[in-house]
């Protein structure tokens, strides 16, 4: 079995927080949507938090500062829960 890596494209273009999920458009057209509880200190957070991030490595991480979460592309790809709790 092969895996492949996340390429080239797989760089955060836009990042959207509800109340529900988190949606990640990626700037080759690909969009990653996840159920917020798999984030839960995104889910605990206000929504001014949520809106409160920043792209990290040239857009292949979001960080939010407010909350100190991090996530990587290539983790949301591979559908990866946040460690925190």
């Amino acid at each position: 079995m092969t895996t492949s890596s996340p390429g080239p494209g797989a760089r955060v273009k836009y990042v959207t927080v509800t109340d529900d999920e988190l949606e990640v458009a990626l700037v080759d057209g690909r969009r990653i949507a996840t159920p917020l509880v798999w984030f839960p200190r995104l889910l605990n957070a206000t929504q001014e938090q949520r809106d409160n991030f920043e792209l990290s490595g040239g857009g292949i991480g979001i960080h939010w500062p407010d909350v100190d979460e991090d996530l990587s592309v290539d983790g949301l790809l591979r559908g990866a829960k946040s460690a925190s709790r």
